[in-house]
C-alpha cells in the first residue's frame, strides 16, 4: 500500500515544469488592467505605470490608447512615444486602426494596447486585438492592455441578464487566465457615478444616457462583485497551480472547497444533498467523485455510483471517477490538487468478521489528520431495509467464475499426469501459475476463488490420504498457509494490475480517438465530408446509432443518419433553437428514444448530434461524458469553419463580380461623357438662335434628355471612384440653405412642371458637410421625385434640428413603393418603367450619407408618395468672431 504522506515531487513533473518556463522565457508578459466598469481608471493607471517604467529607462511604446475626448486622459499620454496609427478603408469609412506591423518592426519592451476586446476593422490580419496582443507576446514584446469584466467570455451571458445589453466584444477566458500579471483597478460605484457627472467616464449627452441605463447603483454592484470574483478565482487558480508545480502536499485553507466521496451506496444521495447544503452555507466550490477501483464492487453499486454523480452535477457540483485500487489515497490525491480543506464521506457499519478492516474515514484521519472530515450517516427510508449487494462486478462474471473452476480441475488433471516427473513443490507452483493467469483474465474474485480452489485441490488429489481433505502431515498445513497467502497476494497484483493496464487503456482510448476526430475533421472541405467523419467516428467510439440535423439557410433542421436511425424533426429543432437538450436522458421530452445534444461553436449552435447509446447508463459516467462533450466540440467547430469558408468564398466571388461590373461601367461612362458634353454645348449654343416651334422644342428635348444622360453618367463615374478608393469627405461649415439652393438650380429644368416648396428652419446652424456631395445627394432625390411623380405635383424639402442631429427630408406624391432593397446598387423602384434609369442614384446616397455618419430612411406616406429621410450629425460650429 502506498504510504499517505509522501512528499517526493515527481521528476516527469519537474521536468516539464522546467521546459515550460524555458518556452516562457522566450514569450512576452501580459499585464492586464482590469476593472468593473468603464471609467474606474484602468487607463490612468497603466499610462502612469507607464510613465514610471519610461522614466526608469525603460523602452516603452504607447500602440494604441483610447483617451475618448478626456483631458486627464490625455496629459499622461504627454511625453511616451506613441504609435501612428494604419490607415483602413471600410465601406468609404477611412478608419484608424492599430499598427500590428509597425509595432513588431518597432520591438520596444513595453508596449500599450488599450482595450483588448476591441474588434479590429474589417480586412486587418486578425478579427480582434487580443489575437494582435498573442502576435506581440509571441514576438517577446511585453504588452499592457485594459479590459472590463462584461468583456469576458465566460462572463457574458450573467453581464446580459444583469445589465440587459447583449456585450458583443468579448475576450476569451485563457486570455485572461494566461496572463502574467492582473492589476485590479476597483473604484466604488458611488465615486464611479460622481465621476460621470463631472463629464471624466462619458463627455456631453452620452453621460446622460449611460446614467439612465447602464451605471445604475445595483448594475454597478453587481459587475464589481464579478469582478472581484473572477480575480479570485484567477488567484486560486495561481496558488493551486504553484503548489503543483512545488509539491506542496499540505493544505493551505485560504479558501473553502469541499470534496464529497460517494461509493454507490443507498445512502449516497442523503450525502450529496448535505453537501450540497453545506456548500451553500459555507459559499464554497465542491466536487464530488467516485473511486473505481478493482475491489470487485459490483455492477449495481457503479451504476450507483454514476447516478450519484449526475445528481451532484444537478446541483451544480464539479464531479470525476478517479482511477485507484485505494480509495482512501486516491481521495487524499484529489483533495490535495484541489486544496480542499473539508472531506465528507458517509458512514458504512463495520461487518462484524472484519474487526481489523480500518474505515476509509480511519485512514484519512490517521495518515492525515489536517483534512478536516464530515461523516454523514447512510440513513434509509423507514421499513425499508437495504438492497443486498451482490459482488458481481458484471453480468459475465459468475460464467468467469464456471471458467475458473474448470482451470483448476484442469490444471488439477495435468499436475496428476505430470506427477511421475515432477515433485510436490513443482506441482505447487503449477497452481500458482494458475492463480495468476485466472487473476489476469477475470479479475481480483475469480482470483481469489481460484486460490482457495488450488489449495483445495492441492490437497484433495496430491496430499496423502489422497482422495480425502484428510493430512497425516501436519507440515502441509503450514505449506496450504504459505500456498493461500502466495496465490491471494499475486493474485490481488495481478489484479492491480489489470485494473490500471484497463484504466490506461481506457484513457488511451479517449485521447486516440479526440486525435483521430481532430484529424480527419481538419481534412474535411463539405458539410457532407464533416457529417460523414462525424457519424463514423461517434458510432465507432460510443457503440450507438447517430445521426446529425443541420440547419439550412432557413435554420430549419432535417435529420442525417447512416443506419437508419429515427430523428425527430420537430425535437431537432427545438434543440436547435433552444440550444438546449432533448429527449431520452433529459428533462426534455424524456420518452424520446434518441438523446439530442446541440453542436455549439463559438459564435453559434451549428446543429445537432443524435444519439441512441446500446448501454443508455454510459453518459452517466462524467469521463465518458466529457469525451462525448470534447468530440461534440471539435465537431461543432468544423462546422462553424466549414461555414465560414463558404462566406468567405461566396463574399469574395461577389467582390470580384462587383469589380469587374463597376470596372466596366467607369469605362463606358469615360467613353460616353466627352461626346454628350459635346451634345449639351451644341444645344445650348442652338437655342438661342432658333425660332419658336418644332425646331426649338426638338433643341430643348435635346438638351434635356443628354443633362439627364449625363446626371447619369456622374451617378456610374462617382459609383466606380467610391467602390475602388472609398469617400474622401473635404468637410467645412456650409449653411445647408446655400446647398439646397444650389441643388433647386441644377435641377431648375426637371422640377418645372412640379410645385416645389422649402420648410428650412430659420434656426439652422452651419453644418460641417462635404457641400459637393451633399448636394449630389440632393440631386438625386429631388431628380428621383421629378421622375416618378405626375407633372403639377409636389415635392418638398424640409429641415430642422432634432437635438444633436440635423434632419433633412425630402418627400413627393409619386407611386411610394418602396422595395427593402431600395439603397441597394442597381435597383429601382419599378423594375418595369418607361423611365430611363438604371438604379444607381439611391444607392450612391446612401453612401454618400453614411460617410458623413448619417443614416437615410425610405417610408412611404400616408396619403401616398415617398418621404426620404435623412439625419446627420449637428456637430459644435465655430465660434463666429466679432469686430
Amino acid at each position: 500500500m502506498p504510504a499517505l504522506n509522501d512528499e517526493r515531487p515527481d521528476p516527469d513533473a519537474l521536468l516539464a515544469r522546467v521546459q515550460q518556463e524555458e518556452q516562457a522565457a522566450l514569450r512576452g508578459k501580459l499585464r492586464i488592467y482590469f476593472g468593473s466598469n468603464a471609467g474606474v481608471g484602468k487607463t490612468c493607471a497603466m499610462l502612469a505605470a507607464a510613465r514610471r517604467e519610461a522614466g526608469l529607462g525603460r523602452d516603452v511604446l504607447a500602440g494604441v490608447v483610447e483617451t475618448h475626448g478626456r483631458q486627464d486622459t490625455a496629459e499622461l499620454l504627454h511625453g511616451l512615444e506613441q504609435l501612428p496609427r494604419a490607415q483602413h478603408l471600410h465601406r468609404e469609412f477611412a478608419l484608424t486602426e492599430f499598427d500590428l506591423d509597425a509595432a513588431l518592426l518597432r520591438h520596444p519592451a513595453i508596449v500599450l494596447v488599450d482595450e483588448l476586446a476591441h474588434s479590429n476593422v474589417p480586412g486587418s490580419r486578425h478579427p480582434k486585438r487580443w489575437q494582435d496582443v498573442e502576435e506581440l507576446l509571441s514576438a517577446g514584446i511585453d504588452v499592457w492592455t485594459t479590459l472590463n469584466v462584461q468583456h469576458l467570455e465566460s462572463l457574458n451571458d450573467l453581464v446580459s441578464g444583469i445589465i440587459g445589453i447583449r456585450v458583443r466584444e468579448t475576450v476569451p477566458d485563457h486570455v485572461f487566465d494566461d496572463a502574467h500579471e492582473v492589476v485590479v483597478i476597483d473604484l466604488p460605484p458611488d465615486d464611479l457615478l460622481q465621476r460621470l457627472k463631472d463629464g471624466k467616464v462619458y463627455l456631453g449627452p452620452a453621460a446622460a444616457r449611460a446614467s439612465r441605463h447602464f451605471f445604475r447603483k445595483g448594475n454597478l454592484l453587481a459587475l464589481r462583485e464579478l469582478a472581484l470574483r473572477r480575480t479570485a478565482d484567477r488567484v486560486d487558480t495561481q496558488m493551486r497551480v504553484y503548489r503543483r508545480e512545488q509539491s506542496i502536499k499540505t493544505l493551505w485553507p485560504a479558501r473553502e472547497r469541499l470534496l464529497v466521496g460517494v461509493a454507490g451506496e443507498a445512502g449516497d444521495e442523503r450525502l450529496v444533498r448535505e453537501a450540497a447544503r453545506l456548500a451553500q452555507k459555507l459559499e464554497a466550490d465542491w466536487i464530488v467523485v467516485h473511486v473505481a477501483s478493482a475491489q470487485g464492487r459490483g455492477a449495481r453499486r457503479y451504476l450507483n455510483a454514476m447516478k450519484t454523480l449526475a445528481l451532484a452535477e444537478e446541483f451544480g457540483a464539479d464531479t470525476a471517477t478517479l482511477p485507484g485500487m485505494d480509495v482512501a489515497q486516491a481521495l487524499v490525491d484529489c483533495a490535495r490538487e484541489h486544496n480542499a480543506n473539508r472531506l465528507m464521506l458517509g458512514h458504512h457499519p463495520r461487518r462484524r468478521w472484519r474487526f481489523w478492516h480500518q474505515s476509509v474515514s480511519d485512514r484519512i484521519s490517521r495518515h492525515h489528520p489536517q483534512i478536516d472530515q464530515i461523516v454523514i450517516a447512510h440513513g434509509l427510508l423507514p421499513g425499508k431495509p437495504a438492497a443486498r449487494e451482490k459482488t458481481v462486478p458484471l453480468p459475465g462474471t459468475r460464467l468467469a467464475y464456471v471458467w475458473t473452476s474448470l482451470a483448476c480441475l484442469a490444471t488439477s488433471a495435468v499436475a496428476a499426469l505430470l506427477l511421475q516427473v515432477f515433485d510436490l513443490a513443482n506441482v505447487v507452483m503449477l497452481f500458482l501459475l494458475t492463480v495468476v493467469l485466472v487473476a489476469l483474465r477475470f479479475g481480483r474474485g475469480p482470483g481469489v476463488w481460484a486460490a482457495m480452489l488450488a489449495v483445495l485441490c492441492f490437497d484433495f488429489f496430491f496430499v496423502l490420504p489422497r482422495y480425502s481433505f484428510a493430512v497425516t502431515d501436519t507440515q502441509y498445513f503450514f505449506t496450504f498457509a504459505l500456498m493461500l497467502g502466495i496465490a491471494l497476494i499475486t493474485g490481488q497484483l495481478t489484479a492491480r494490475l489489470r485494473h490500471e493496464a484497463r484504466t490506461a487503456a481506457a484513457r488511451e482510448r479517449r485521447a486516440t480517438s479526440l486525435a483521430r476526430l481532430a484529424r480527419d475533421l481538419s481534412a474535411a472541405l463539405t458539410v457532407e465530408q464533416i457529417s460523414e467523419v462525424a457519424l463514423r467516428t461517434f458510432s465507432g467510439v460510443f457503440e450507438a446509432r447517430v445521426g446529425l440535423a443541420l440547419p439550412d439557410a432557413a435554420d430549419g433542421v432535417h435529420g442525417v443518419s447512416a443506419d437508419g436511425l429515427p430523428i425527430d424533426d420537430s425535437i431537432a429543432q427545438w434543440t436547435y433553437d433552444h440550444g438546449q437538450p432533448a429527449g431520452h436522458g433529459t428533462d426534455t421530452l424524456s420518452a424520446a428514444k434518441g438523446c439530442y445534444l446541440p453542436l455549439k461553436a463559438p459564435m453559434r449552435v451549428r446543429g445537432v448530434l443524435v444519439l441512441e447509446l446500446a448501454q443508455r447508463e454510459r453518459l452517466n459516467d462524467p469521463q465518458e461524458r466529457r469525451l462525448l462533450e470534447a468530440c461534440m466540440s471539435q465537431l461543432a467547430i468544423a462546422l462553424e469553419r466549414v461555414h465560414f469558408v463558404e462566406v468567405a468564398q461566396s463574399t469574395l466571388v461577389q467582390m470580384e463580380g462587383e469589380k469587374m461590373r463597376n470596372t466596366l461601367l467607369a469605362a463606358i461612362s469615360h467613353d460616353l461623357r466627352t461626346p454628350l458634353t459635346t451634345l449639351i454645348g451644341a444645344a445650348e449654343t442652338a437655342l438661342p438662335h432658333a425660332s419658336p416651334g418644332p425646331l426649338s422644342e426638338l433643341l430643348q428635348g435635346i438638351h434635356e434628355q443628354a443633362t439627364s444622360m449625363q446626371r447619369l453618367i456622374e451617378n456610374l463615374l462617382d459609383m466606380a471612384r467610391l467602390q475602388e478608393r472609398g469617400v474622401r469627405l473635404n468637410r467645412q461649415w456650409h449653411s445647408l440653405e446655400e446647398i439646397v439652393g444650389s441643388a433647386l438650380r441644377q435641377l431648375r429644368e426637371p422640377l418645372a412642371q412640379h410645385r416645389v416648396h422649402t420648410a428650412l428652419d430659420a434656426q439652422l446652424p452651419l453644418v460641417e458637410v462635404d457641400a459637393l456631395l451633399i448636394e449630389r445627394v440632393l440631386v438625386n432625390l429631388l431628380d428621383n421625385a421629378a421622375k416618378y411623380t405626375p407633372p403639377g405635383t409636389s415635392i418638398c424639402v424640409a429641415a430642422s434640428q432634432a437635438g444633436e442631429h440635423i434632419v433633412l427630408q425630402v418627400s413627393d406624391t409619386g407611386p411610394g413603393h418602396a422595395p427593402a432593397n431600395l439603397f441597394e446598387p442597381f435597383t429601382r423602384g419599378q423594375q418595369e418603367s418607361s423611365v430611363a434609369g438604371i438604379g444607381l442614384g439611391l444607392a450612391l446616397v446612401k453612401r454618400i450619407v453614411e460617410a458623413h455618419g448619417g443614416r437615410i430612411q425610405a417610408n412611404p406616406g400616408h396619403t401616398g408618395g415617398m418621404h426620404f429621410t435623412i439625419t446627420l450629425p449637428a456637430g459644435t460650429p465655430p465660434a463666429m468672431e466679432t469686430l
